[in-house]
């Protein structure tokens, strides 16, 4: 696969956790549990291909470090956002291994405890790293 195809999968496979976390989250409101559930398993999926591509992009292919060429307040911007999606990216991933854990096992009382926390988390982390990718390779890419 051509390296180029990367940033594009990667911010289609995080719109699509992002997308299936909402509809998740209506679903398990509007008491439609078997369908929560699909959907769920659904962002988890898309979640682990994004993190399967991403470590392929980045170690496997040796992408490395694609500089933003926005200057100013955009940049601080731009910083913010990549800073606290990194951090969240990475502080995610064992709440969301908890709460499915606690789902699968039926303990749907510590689930919804955790998933609390973990659904705004994980959404963040799918809508800012589609953001990302807009701004670093469309709004202000590098030439």
């Amino acid at each position: 696969m051509p390296i180029h195809w990367f940033p594009p999968i990667n911010a289609t496979l995080n719109a699509t956790s992002g997308i299936l976390i909402v509809i998740g989250f209506l679903l398990i409101r509007r008491k439609r549990v078997a369908a929560h559930h699909a959907c769920m398993i659904a962002a988890v999926i898309s979640s682990s291909l994004f993190l399967i591509s991403y470590l392929v992009y980045h170690i496997g292919y040796g992408a490395g470090i694609t500089r933003f060429a926005g200057t100013g307040w955009v940049r601080t911007l731009y910083l913010v956002i990549l800073v606290s999606h990194t951090i969240l990216a990475i502080t995610v991933v064992p709440f969301i291994i908890v709460t499915l854990t606690r789902a699968l096992r039926g303990d749907f009382l510590r689930h919804r405890k955790i998933a609390r926390f973990t659904f705004p988390m994980w959404l963040y982390v799918s809508v800012t790293g589609v953001i990302v990718y807009f701004m670093l390779y469309h709004i202000y890419p590098s030439r």
